[in-house]
């Protein structure tokens, strides 16, 4: 065989190795697409895998939250193209999971990466974010303790929650989170005084902690929500 030919091959194995490379994250993206997995259901209640295609909805449940509420401190909607950016980046390693309501989305909760840094690896945030027609159904809870399921079996040990905290109650945001956390174990842990302005109005910060797993000295990597069984 000669040099020419051989390099000709190796040009032919690199260019098939780079459509298999591609195939593969294309498979990926229609995934999640089409992920719709659904892990809890009881009569018109669904709890599921996100889909890229949900993002349209879940901004419109998290709208109320950034135009009428203290309880996220960001100031701007996002738009459905940033929203769909955040699902992808989450669920790459996250579970990510909407509620629906005889087929209309009402809600969503996910964990995510409590800090860039490695040796955080064992720790993530929680989030939820639930509309008015969720209220007295118990799916906060039912979000949460799916959550924390899934989170151990990553092996993740500490879970967090970033919650604003009013010094007095008012229109904009009152104690309910840090209530209902309290009430799912979370310890209360920290808290920044006035680090957040909305409103024209200044508002306290805390974080909000449970321990799910035991800390071992030889702990393994924790297991990308994709990757479980």
């Amino acid at each position: 065989m000669t040099k020419d030919n051989k390099a000709q091959i190796n040009m032919y194995n690199r260019e098939a190795n780079r459509d298999n490379d591609m195939d593969k994250d294309m498979n990926k993206e229609k995934n999640l697409y089409d992920k719709k997995k659904i892990i809890y259901k009881d009569k018109d209640i669904v709890i599921r895998e996100v889909s890229l295609m949900d993002a349209p909805e879940l901004v419109e449940v998290y709208r109320p939250y950034v135009e009428k509420t203290a309880i996220t401190f960001e100031y701007e909607v996002p738009s459905v193209e940033e929203f769909t950016d955040r699902i992808k980046n989450i669920s790459a390693k996250y579970p990510y999971l909407v509620v629906e309501q005889d087929g209309r989305i009402i809600g969503y909760a996910y964990t995510s990466a409590f800090h860039v840094r490695k040796a955080y690896e064992w720790s993530a945030e929680m989030s939820i974010y639930l509309s008015d027609r969720c209220k007295g159904l118990g799916l906060g809870r039912r979000l949460y303790e799916i959550l924390e399921d899934i989170s151990y079996k990553q092996g993740i040990t500490n879970l967090y929650a970033c919650i604003g905290a009013p010094e007095k109650e008012d229109e904009y945001l009152t104690n309910n989170s840090i209530n209902f956390h309290d009430h799912m174990g979370y310890k209360l842990i920290g808290r920044f005084t006035r680090c957040g302005y909305k409103f024209s109005r200044w508002y306290d910060m805390v974080w909000m902690e449970k321990i799910i797993a035991q800390h071992q000295t030889d702990a393994k990597d924790i297991i990308p929500y994709p990757m479980l069984n």
